[in-house]
């Protein structure tokens, strides 16, 4: 059995300020940890699977397409294929996801 606590997994900041974990990642699944700071965006993208966002932790805006939601720990939500996405802690607090892509691409 292999248990991944997300608290012992390092982080990593990306390009926009982001902190990412790598939870995940073969062929048939990649799971990222994506930490957003009050004021951070995740800019609108496409990825050619389909893709899942679970809310580990706090409030931020979610945009699928055309609509947008304001999420908070333990939803989850869902974007097919070649849909944009875009990600925002708007919210005035931390907001952290699970970002799910199956397959792995």
């Amino acid at each position: 059995m292999k248990i991944i606590r997300l608290n012992e997994v390092e982080g990593k900041k990306n390009q926009r300020g982001v902190t990412v974990k790598k939870l995940i990642d073969h062929d048939n699944t990649r799971v990222m940890n994506l930490t957003l700071q009050p004021d951070d965006h995740v800019p609108g993208h496409k990825v050619p699977v389909d893709v899942f966002f679970y809310v580990v932790k706090g409030k931020g805006t979610i945009q699928i397409g055309e609509e947008k939601a304001v999420v908070q720990a333990t939803d989850i939500v869902l974007c097919p294929p070649e849909v944009e996405m875009a990600l925002w802690a708007d919210q005035g607090e931390s907001f952290s996801v699970l970002n799910v892509k199956t397959p792995n691409f």
